[in-house]
């Protein structure tokens, strides 16, 4: 089965918290770098540098929720800034985040070759085992994503400086598992933590992280890991994961990987495929929303119906203006077969012109090529037979207008069409349509549940001493559906709540 549209989503959402948030088991590797003169982040409670592989914060609101004071003396709070751009590698998904349902199945699969049961908080260990994989690539930091986004940074003299090494005052005691994941998640810094990672909810997403598409690795590429394919029949997106995935296809996986880290400079297309991907669902995001919200509205009398069927016909050839031929005119009958041409445009335009047999085309490239094609040509074929039965009804006001169609027709046209919208959408699955419905008062913000806020007993907690121990005490919990599959809600800013 093609799962062109899931790459096409994935590439669409790189990078971005809301999307990444929703659908937390990631299936994406992709190289990159962090460009020079960037700032990172380390909160903690000693005054020296890390010794070996950390994590640093992209945003201070993030690291100083990990500045603790064990002493009553302050904590330390570290900025540094890249001398060089670093290579990275980035885990799409809530990768940072510790649960047992997926979120950490790409780094494990990648590193260890398995999922390890009970490695949930072998986060050293993960670290450690990370850097080690990536030196001989000249792999510098490996970017996540949870509350906020993350890199962990091998080297702290290695393509950094210390721009300061601060004595701040904290909010917070000493870091244990409480502290990290127990009441304190309501606390004001951990709140603003939130905040700050809203800012890279939508597109562009974290813009200090730069990803060479050219090098993704895509678990949806069934070429690439076909062992996975039948594992997924029947399943809902949220709950695929990688961890049943076979050996031969975590060799071909790492290959493909290795490749793209060492792969000369220029030896890719050069298409600017985030891009492309982006044109596309500008075009049609808001006006699929629009046409779904029209076709659902209540018509209690045919004024009404007709409004509505003429106001959706409207949407359908703001979409298909581009590539609606002069030469195309309706046949006798409801044949629809004179439409073809516009459809065939349509579904080629963005694509047409590049080659996919290029030998400069690499095979991440053409993934995305083909993910891109059969996205299109699903768009393409939907709207164009919804449009072009709208002109057969008389609903189009510059081709085959009619002053009073068939109400009956009418009726029975946009039921299909509403059947057709909703599907396509629904295959798309856009991040872009999740929000909160109605809006958010000014003094709120939409939030999706984020791990660890609010989630019910980790089910691997670390020792309260040793935040960062593998030999934590196994939990039991039962975990609601809102947390497995986050659905949006306005939360509030400012008090009297201000929390999750």
């Amino acid at each position: 089965m093609p799962l062109g549209h899931l790459v096409f989503e994935t590439v669409n959402s790189l990078l971005q918290h809301w999307p990444n948030t929703r659908l937390r088991n990631g299936h994406t590797i992709v190289p990159g770098t962090i460009p020079e003169g960037t700032l990172l982040y380390h909160g903690t409670n000693r005054s020296e540098l890390p010794p070996g592989p950390e994590w640093t914060a992209i945003d201070p609101e993030h690291s100083f929720f990990f500045c603790s004071d064990e002493t009553g003396r302050g904590c330390w709070h570290l900025t540094l800034a890249t001398t060089r751009p670093l290579k990275v590698v980035y885990f799409d998904g809530s990768s940072a985040a510790k649960t047992e349902w997926g979120s950490l199945d790409a780094q494990d699969i990648l590193i260890w070759g398995m999922v390890r049961p009970g490695s949930v908080w072998q986060e050293q260990q993960r670290i450690a085992d990370l850097c080690k994989w990536g030196k001989k690539f000249g792999v510098d930091a490996f970017v996540r994503m949870a509350v906020d986004f993350e890199a962990m940074l091998c080297d702290f003299t290695s393509g950094v400086t210390v721009v300061s090494f601060s004595n701040l005052a904290s909010v917070s005691g000493p870091r244990g598992s409480q502290f990290l994941y127990g009441n304190s998640q309501d606390s004001p810094v951990a709140f603003e933590t939130t905040v700050a990672a809203s800012w890279h909810d939508r597109f562009p997403g974290e813009s200090r992280v730069q990803l060479d598409l050219a090098g993704l690795v895509s678990f949806y590429d069934t070429q690439l890991v076909p062992s996975l394919v039948p594992i997924r029949t029947g399943q809902e997106r949220w709950d695929h994961r990688v961890q049943n995935i076979s050996g031969e296809d975590i060799l071909a996986a790492r290959a493909r990987l290795a490749e793209a880290l060492t792969r000369p400079d220029g030896s890719s297309s050069r298409i600017d495929w985030r891009a492309l991907v982006r044109v596309i669902v500008d075009r049609y995001a808001d006006r699929l929303e629009l046409m779904q919200y029209l076709l659902s509205s209540q018509a209690t009398d045919t004024e009404t119906t007709l409004d509505l069927a003429r106001k959706t016909q409207v949407q359908l050839r703001a979409m298909l203006t581009p590539y609606i031929l002069r030469t195309a005119t309706p046949l006798h009958g409801t044949k629809l077969e004179w439409a073809v041409p516009i459809f065939k445009l349509c579904a080629t335009t963005h694509t047409s012109s590049i080659q996919s047999d290029s030998p400069s085309m690499t095979p991440s490239e053409q993934l995305i090529l083909q993910a891109i094609r059969e996205t299109t040509r699903e768009i393409c074929r939907v709207v164009t037979n919804m449009w072009a039965s709208g002109v057969h009804a008389g609903l189009d006001s510059m081709l085959n207008p009619q002053e009073l169609p068939d109400v009956r027709e009418v009726i029975n046209l946009m039921d299909a069409w509403s059947k057709d919208v909703n599907r396509l959408m629904a295959w798309l699955d856009w991040s872009a349509w999740v929000k909160c419905r109605p809006a958010c008062d000014p003094e709120e913000m939409c939030y999706l549940p984020t791990w660890p806020h609010n989630f019910p007993g980790l089910p691997w907690e670390p020792k309260p001493e040793d935040p960062d121990s593998s030999s934590g005490t196994m939990v039991s919990v039962s975990v609601p559906d809102e947390l497995l599959k986050p659905q949006p809600k306005c939360i509030r800013r400012v008090e009297p709540d201000g929390r999750f």
